[in-house]
């Protein structure tokens, strides 16, 4: 599953990997269908979590879905699944990127990839991940905003007025807030009165990537402590501390940081095109993190660099992005 170290080097390259919330009912089916490298991934995580997660993916019902038990596992299955196809038919000759990163919940597909974990530790790690965020949202009711508009600096100084904690940073001046629900509620409206052009609550089920996953995070860790990791093949550039993870040390604790802290995105992307990265291939349901390195590219501080996006999400991408060889700065684009 991971990273072939044989393979095409490509410095500029890296893969990554979204996150809960890109979920939707049918991901993931079509490739199912006609790669048997996808096929057995999905058929692998059926059999590890002893259930049929995969028939869930495919038909539903959303509401049983979008639980972050079910979601987290769903995201992460699939986006191999994407990974597993292109591989398949580029016969194992990926190239081997200069890092790999995901949003959340995607560090832990990009750890398989990079051959931390292999498939079966990884989709256990991520379903106990959902269940100990599930009851910690249960315990502890809240919720998340996405403040779109101010300075990092002012969304920090509405937070610290109403109780609220930045959650993403996300770039493309998207900030994420979580925390208990009158707090976030009342720095949606101090965000308002502050400029925002956008403060909109959105439709999670729990203040994630706040102190309010305390809980989880202690869970968390028996989990991580009971998970044998490995050195990865390539670096994963850490969602909390942003530098590159090189040690299986390092890995796990970050795992056990970004749960109750920051997702610090936009500085993860920054820290990609500062080591030469120009070229990203995403992973997995939706174009999120595309869009999101996109607007991150455009910024002025990267006004001279040529960054390139390309999505494999479905049957037609694969196909697509195999054919144009996916080092090509013009292959299919986000």
């Amino acid at each position: 599953m991971e990273i072939a170290t044989n393979g095409l080097e490509k410095a500029n390259l890296a893969y990554v990997f979204p996150g809960q919330g890109s979920q939707f009912v049918g991901m993931g089916r079509e490739i199912y269908r006609k790669s048997r490298a996808a096929r057995e991934i999905f058929d692998e995580v059926d059999e590890v979590l002893g259930m049929h997660l995969t028939r869930m993916v495919f038909e539903g019902p959303e509401e049983e879905l979008n639980e972050t038990i079910n979601s987290q596992p769903a995201i992460m299955a699939t986006s191999l699944a994407c990974y597993g196809a292109l591989d398949e038919l580029k016969n194992s000759h990926l190239p081997k990127p200069g890092a790999v990163a995901g949003h959340s919940l995607g560090e832990y597909t990009s750890m398989v990839v990079s051959g931390v974990v292999d498939l079966a530790d990884g989709i256990r790690l991520v379903r106990e991940r959902g269940r100990l965020m599930q009851e910690a949202s249960a315990l502890h009711p809240g919720s998340m905003a996405a403040i779109i508009g101010l300075e990092e600096e002012t969304v920090e100084e509405v937070c610290h007025e109403t109780g609220a904690e930045v959650a993403n940073i996300n770039g493309g001046d998207q900030i994420v807030i979580s925390g208990d629900k009158m707090c976030v509620a009342r720095a949606v409206d101090l965000a308002s009165i502050r400029g925002a052009r956008k403060a909109v609550p959105l439709a999670v089920s729990g203040a994630f990537h706040s102190s309010l996953m305390s809980e989880a995070s202690r869970g968390l860790a028996a989990a991580v402590n009971a998970t044998d990791f490995r050195e990865p093949v390539v670096p994963i550039i850490g969602n909390s501390i942003c530098r590159p993870l090189t040690t299986a040390q390092d890995i796990k604790d970050e795992l056990l940081s970004q749960l109750c802290n920051c997702v610090q995105w936009q500085r993860s992307v920054n820290l990609m095109m500062d080591l030469g990265i120009s070229n990203f291939i995403e992973f997995g349901p939706g174009r999120v993190l595309g869009g999101l390195i996109k607007r991150i590219g455009n910024e002025p501080s990267h006004k001279d660099s040529h960054i390139e996006i390309a999505n494999v999400g479905d049957l037609d991408s694969v196909a697509k992005v195999a054919e144009a060889g996916y080092w090509n700065p013009q292959i299919h684009h986000s």
